[in-house]
């Protein structure tokens, strides 16, 4: 397998961290759709990262879909709950408030982009509330315990992480740690994981 993305997309880290976890060999390629010859226009329609392309060619877009096709292919570890339909539902609500995160956070990054005379106030604030309203709702829910759901890992702490890498990396100047102990200390304990350093080493 092929895994086409670029260091600095979050939905990418995402995807490469299941694929990590899992030890799902596949070779990470970094092919970021800015570059107008980037392969990722030829495998998908959308033209947008990450793709994965399996070993027969076929495509599958999308870090959601890239993850749940992922956890299938083996058992060690189980990502996203098989037996238990209400644990399966809050690890994907997990993942949807992170992929949440990121989305506004890619907004609030393409508006500064702008020229500061055109930028809209109105979507900067807008997005901005929505990345501090999620964070404090993700504080509370997290709480004390060491994983967003049950026990041991899964796609919940996987995507949180890479929200919060992407704030650190589009946002520096959002205190997300002096506000939210606990979600800095579940970051520390995510980033000592091998496969989580490979992917924050990427940024440097």
């Amino acid at each position: 397998m092929r895994l086409i993305g670029s260091n600095t997309s979050p939905y990418v880290r995402k995807a490469r961290l299941v694929l990590l976890e899992k030890n799902l060999p596949h070779d990470y390629v970094v092919d970021p759709p800015s570059d107008p010859n980037s392969e990722v226009y030829r495998v998908n329609p959308l033209g947008r990262i990450p793709a994965l392309i399996l070993d027969d060619g076929e495509c599958i877009f999308d870090s959601v879909v890239i993850a749940e096709y992922a956890d299938t292919l083996n058992d060690s570890p189980i990502l996203i709950p098989r037996n238990d339909a209400l644990a399966r539902m809050r690890v994907r609500r997990w993942e949807a408030l992170a992929d949440g995160i990121m989305d506004s956070a890619v907004v609030v990054r393409n508006e500064v982009s702008r020229p500061q005379v055109t930028q809209l106030a109105a979507t900067l604030n807008l997005h901005s509330k929505a990345i501090t309203h999620t964070l404090q709702h993700i504080a509370e829910v997290l709480g004390a315990r060491d994983w967003c759901e049950g026990d041991s890992l899964s796609l919940a702490d996987l995507a949180l992480v890479s929200a919060l890498a992407y704030l650190d990396l589009r946002q520096p100047e959002r205190d997300w740690r002096g506000t939210h102990p606990n979600l800095a200390a579940c970051f520390e304990r995510m980033s000592a994981r091998p496969c989580v350093k490979l992917s924050l080493a990427d940024n440097k």
